[in-house]
């Protein structure tokens, strides 16, 4: 008996063209921009609304059974990644205490930044307990790389998994400067890769983004920056005698993640592609062992002293990012790296946030997951060529060194830093719990404790976005703890219910950002009507909130409330065009309004305050 065809699930429905989806598109639009629906990202990127099968053609990446679309897709035979965890203990025994303790509790990788390793013995008391054979190892922040691979041989003579974190290009790019010279640090990351040829699962090379992630890059930026780093070190040790398979092969290339969800997945598959197109020139004897290795670690730049529970959920977004983007290793910083040293239940709710990513979500159980999609395969084009276009530029003024060395890597950061604080600054874009929401009962000052990350390096500055608005909100906080009363604001709303509400609620986001102790009310029929009681509270702030059509009535009740206390600041929550000239001559000295700058604005009031 044969059997019936099966039809596809839409097969009785007619095919629709492009063309007519865009007819609909501009109907339901009914006149309005279609631009407005063309999402621009900070590095320029301008993406379409929605994508179809026919955007798939000819991007680069599809064409199949090529080394590129292996590579770029990292097919394997799961999407399986290792759970690391950075030690910072600088005792050997006490980072090995608490290398043990992160192993019992989930992790399968330990990176050991800055600890003490002086001697053999040293090395010993640091692995003491841990299955070398089991257990992959990264070493940061060593001062004799070259005698530790000596030890590290003799503590592990069956071989190790892991890698030495030795990048001195990354080191000039942060300080100006080199250990030595140029010359010595291209001959010393020579002599390590040599040191560990028959040290196969160990890399020796890194190639780190993560501090120009915190110094402000945006996606395409690292990428370029880490591109052209990865590019120097493949030519110059090259020029010394290595060939490609060598070096790669003992490369490890480090990128911070941020919230930008699918970018970020993109990105990762953008960078195995243009790694891959870089190396091609260079003629490796085996392509597929070239695959960029990549480790991820969640950014710190975009992570915020206040309301820090939702550094939680923005670090969860970007470890399932890395995992759909095919990271090798990935790190998640704790929630409280950005104000203090990491506590036992901070770690452990890192650790188990890729957890639940790979036993509950079983994100490790497929490779490649975007793969396919039309957005994300889009998306991984248009990355890659303006990632692409920018290392071109940065090739054209001599390669990575010349451009740090011209200060072209350091202005390009400066400027994409001052515009994501001002972004932040206008609430172009929002963090829950400082620039939008914040929680008015929430104090930080007595939490804050110095962290590593506070170091201010000479040539690279890493920044957080929110720090500006976050140093106000401190300000006031360390004004309260000298004895000083908080800055109070008095929300004068009258008349329109919906109007009234709507604005009262707007200043109370507003002042909130910097910890100003609102005085809400039930609203009041007309301006006058809230003039006693705003007098009675003796808040050196009024906010008057009501309609753009009721507002001109607040000239009487600015009057009275000057006569009374005359330095009483007055404002007004919105911004009636029309009526500006005019509401300003009778006395509104501020206007708080979605396109006002947070920071300038109250930079402005805690002046006027007293309060530094």
């Amino acid at each position: 008996m044969e059997s019936k065809p099966t039809l596809g699930l839409f097969d009785e429905f007619p095919p629709i063209s492009t063309q007519q989806w865009e007819d609909k598109i501009k109907e339901d639009l009914k006149g309005a921009d279609y631009q407005r629906l063309i999402w621009k990202t900070t590095d320029g990127l301008q993406l379409k609304p929605y994508y179809r099968e026919e955007d798939l053609e000819n991007l680069p990446q599809l064409k199949s059974g090529t080394d590129l679309e292996t590579i770029v897709r990292n097919i394997r035979e799961s999407n399986d990644w290792e759970i690391c965890q950075i030690i910072t203990e600088k005792d050997p025994i006490e980072a090995n205490r608490k290398a043990i303790m992160a192993l019992n509790k989930g992790a399968e990788g330990l990176e050991f930044c800055g600890t003490s390793i002086c001697n053999f013995e040293d090395l010993q008391a640091l692995l003491k307990g841990i299955d070398i054979s089991a257990t992959p190892l990264h070493f940061n922040q060593l001062e004799n790389p070259s005698q530790f691979i000596q030890w590290l041989k003799l503590a592990a003579p069956d071989g190790i998994k892991g890698s030495l974190k030795f990048d001195p290009l990354g080191f000039f790019a942060l300080y100006n400067k080199w250990c030595s010279t140029f010359e010595a640090g291209m001959q010393s990351t020579a002599d390590l890769v040599n040191k560990t040829k028959e040290l196969t699962s160990f890399r020796v090379i890194e190639v780190n983004g993560y501090p120009y992630n915190n110094s402000g890059a945006t996606l395409v930026q690292e990428l370029a920056f880490v591109l052209s780093q990865g590019h120097e070190y493949l030519y110059r040790l090259s020029q010394l005698g290595l060939s490609a398979d060598a070096i790669t092969t003992k490369m490890n290339f480090t990128f911070g993640i941020g919230s930008d969800y699918f970018l970020e997945i993109a990105r990762l598959r953008a960078a195995r592609l243009l790694w891959a197109k870089i190396v091609e020139q260079y003629h490796p004897e085996q392509m597929q062992r070239t695959t960029m290795h990549i480790h991820a670690l969640t950014s710190l730049g975009n992570k915020t002293i206040f309301d820090p529970y939702v550094n939680m959920l923005r670090t969860t977004t970007e470890a399932m990012a890395a995992a759909l983007g095919g990271a090798n290793r990935i790190t998640v910083s704790p929630f409280d790296a950005s104000f203090k040293k990491s506590d036992e239940f901070s770690e452990r709710i890192a650790r188990n946030l890729q957890h639940i990513l790979k036993h509950e979500a079983y994100f490790h159980k497929v490779a490649d997951v975007p793969g396919g999609s039309y957005y994300i395969e889009n998306l991984t084009t248009e990355i890659a060529e303006a990632t692409w276009a920018l290392f071109g530029a940065m090739e054209e003024k001599g390669g990575f060194v010349s451009c740090v060395e011209n200060g072209f890597i350091q202005q390009t950061l400066e400027i994409a830093a001052q515009r994501r604080m001002s972004d932040v600054a206008q609430r172009k874009q929002v963090f829950v719990g400082v620039n939008q929401y914040p929680n008015l009962d929430e104090a930080m000052l007595e939490k804050l404790q110095p962290t590593a990350d506070t170091t201010t390096l000479s040539n690279l500055k890493p920044i957080r976005a929110t720090q500006q608005l976050e140093a106000l909100r401190l300000s006031v906080e360390n004004h309260k703890k000298k004895g000083f009363k908080a800055p109070e604001v008095f929300l004068l709303a009258y008349g329109n219910p919906t109007m009234r509400k709507a604005r009262a609620d707007f200043a109370t986001n507003f002042f909130g950002v910097a910890g100003y102790t609102m005085i809400n009310n039930q609203g009041f029929a007309n301006a006058l009507d809230g003039v006693p009681a705003a007098l009675q509270s003796g808040a050196p702030i009024v906010v008057f909130c009501s309609s753009d059509e009721e507002y001109n009535q607040v000239a009487q009740a600015i009057e009275l409330i000057k006569k009374s206390a005359p330095h009483t600041i007055i404002v007004l929550a919105g911004y009636p065009k029309e009526m500006v000239e005019q509401l300003s001559k009778d006395g509104v000295q501020f206007f708080i309004h979605l396109r006002a700058n947070l920071y300038d604005a109250l930079s402005r009031f805690n002046e006027m305050l007293g309060i530094v």
